[in-house]
């Protein structure tokens, strides 16, 4: 798994149209791991997260989490910002059907989860002022498509470049830079590590 993960996360990156190849192989993956994937990794794993949320400059009202698995970080974000609506999508109905069954009812009102592909996104342009990445493969036209005019994008990792779902700083940087995100800030705790992409301007 994690081998297919890594190859297929630099496949994407470099040629988004070979995404055809791998999307029923890992959807399927993910879906027989589904039962699992919450305790694989515990809450302190969040912490790179809570860091790249820290350094908002405001709280977000629509928050969008692809790949979203079971729901971490989704929950994290609907617990940190109480007046935002949090919007958790993930390709695998498995994971789906798991980060349904974990929402605490506290925040029931303003969490979902859906089916869709990150690939091409079911959402409006700019309609999120938050956009978060937890180990997942960047689809960077649609992650500058839906991100809100000064938004912004929060890629994390549970291990850094050891995560076999990891795209280089410098490669996310280099893509977003022309589509008006020009503040990027770097966080590391532990294994773990984030890059906070904010946008000035819409291009």
């Amino acid at each position: 798994m994690r081998k297919v993960a890594r190859l297929a996360t630099r496949a994407v990156v470099a040629r988004p149209g070979l995404w055809r190849l791998f999307r029923r192989p890992l959807r399927a993956e993910f879906d027989r791991l589904a039962p699992e994937w919450e305790g694989v990794r515990g809450p302190e794993a969040l912490a790179p997260l809570g860091l790249a949320l820290d350094a908002l400059d405001s709280q977000p009202v629509r928050v969008l989490d692809l790949g979203t698995g079971t729901g971490k970080a989704a929950r994290f974000a609907a617990e940190r910002f109480p007046q935002a609506q949090v919007l958790g999508v993930d390709l695998s109905p498995g994971m789906i059907e798991q980060a349904r069954s974990l929402v605490a009812p506290e925040v029931a009102d303003r969490v979902r989860f859906d089916v869709a592909d990150a690939s091409k996104l079911p959402f409006g342009d700019g309609e999120f002022d938050l956009v978060i990445l937890l180990n997942m493969i960047p689809f960077f036209d649609e992650l500058v498509r839906v991100t809100a005019p000064e938004g912004a994008i929060a890629f994390v990792s549970f291990s850094g470049p050891d995560t076999p779902i990891w795209t280089p700083p410098e490669t996310l940087r280099a893509r977003l830079g022309p589509h008006g995100f020009d503040r990027f800030d770097d966080f590391a705790v532990g294994e773990g590590t984030a890059l906070l992409a904010r946008r000035s301007k819409s291009v």
